[in-house]
């Protein structure tokens, strides 16, 4: 799957959590109805084992916890915005208002780093962060994203 093709069938929601724990199962479910997540129970237990390594929120407000494993068929991407900002034990201590999880097969660690990389140099980009978290909608995200992704 090419990352534009990606970011089309990403789904975007404003997260309820308050927490991380909370923010992660709210993306893992959403995740769970793709057709390329075979295994959702696998999918959550394995994105709690990699966040025990070292938090993935990276700073800068965004958070991109991610698994490579066998259950996964495809790239799948859900991405959560929260506007209050949860704890994600961030690098830079600062709560986190974007979270974007990315599922793979283990067998696409190759691809998988360039989508994290293409989505970093996105979500670097302090102009459309700000961009996102104004949008009215999920919806709006989503055009959001897939406007940065056609131009990179």
């Amino acid at each position: 799957m090419d990352f534009l093709s990606m970011i089309r069938e990403a789904r975007f929601v404003d997260l309820k959590a308050g927490n991380k724990e909370e923010a992660l199962r709210e993306l893992v479910e959403i995740l769970s109805h793709n057709p390329n997540v075979a295994n959702s129970e696998e999918f959550l237990r394995c994105i709690f084992e990699r966040e025990k390594l070292i938090s993935t929120g990276v700073g800068i407000g965004v958070a991109l916890p991610h698994v490579k494993i066998p259950s996964v068929k495809d790239f799948v991407l859900a991405v959560g915005r929260s506007h209050r900002g949860i704890d994600f034990q961030s690098l830079d201590d600062k709560p986190v208002h974007l979270v974007a999880m990315i599922g793979a097969s283990d067998k696409q660690s190759g691809e998988f780093l360039k989508v994290l990389a293409r989505l970093v140099l996105q979500l670097k980009d302090k102009d459309f962060r700000r961009e996102v978290m104004l949008a009215k909608s999920p919806d709006e995200v989503a055009k959001f994203f897939l406007q940065m992704a056609q131009k990179t």
